[in-house]
Formats: C-alpha cells, structure tokens, sequence
C-alpha cells in the first residue's frame, strides 16, 4: 500500500519527512524534536521556542544577551565583533556576556582566538 502511495505521489520516500521535520526545526532556532519508539508506535516531540524573549527573561538575561540571542537565530552564529558593535560595548563585557550564555548552555564557543564564534547548544 505504501509502495503504491508513493508511486502515486501522495507520500514522499520513507524517512524524508523526518528529515524535514529536523531541519526546519533548525532553521527556526527550535530545539531538535526528540524521537521514541514506543509500544510498536513512532513519537515526535516537537519543543517550543526556548530562546522566545519570554523564555530568555526566565534565565535572568540582559537585553544585550537576549539580542544576542536573536541574532543566533537568525544568522545562525555571532561572533565577538559582531556581539560589541550590536551592543555598542567593550571587548571585556562582551567576552563576559557571552561566557554567561556558555555556562547557561544557550550558546557553545565554536572555532580559536580570532576565527571564534558563538552557535547554539543543540542536543
């Protein structure tokens, strides 16, 4: 039955629309949806937005942190130099707000010295 939906065009291969499901959630900043086999079923959990303003507020963030923030999501990285012209602050505060997105686990430090820059923490 499946084989004939396919041929028919009302399905897509088998396992692309996970795929699809991954990659759009990474592409709107949204945590990777955890996926179980349960009792001969198949579930997706899909997460809400974690870096939403709302959300961001709950661990105490600076509006400059939660620019940030929003800027990963859209670029998809940020970098030092990027984090103090966005915000207009010294070397030293960004490299310390940024170390405080680290340690919460919002953000990891990709790359060394002067190639360095700032992605999302993926699961």
């Amino acid at each position: 039955l499946a084989e004939a939906c396919f041929r028919g065009g009302y399905i897509d291969s088998w396992g692309s629309g996970i795929m699809k499901i991954m990659d759009s959630c990474k592409a709107a900043g949204l945590p990777t949806p955890e996926m179980n086999e349960k009792e001969g079923g198949f579930i997706v959990t899909l997460f809400k937005d974690r870096f939403s303003e709302e959300e961001l507020q709950k661990h105490g963030l600076n509006a400059r942190q939660i620019n940030a923030v929003q800027f990963v999501k859209e670029k998809g990285k940020i970098t030092n130099s990027e984090y103090k012209e966005m915000n207009g602050v010294t070397d030293r505060t960004a490299l310390r707000d940024l170390e405080e997105l680290t340690e919460i686990g919002i953000i990891k430090r990709m790359g060394d010295k002067k190639g360095a820059y700032y992605e999302f923490v993926t699961k």
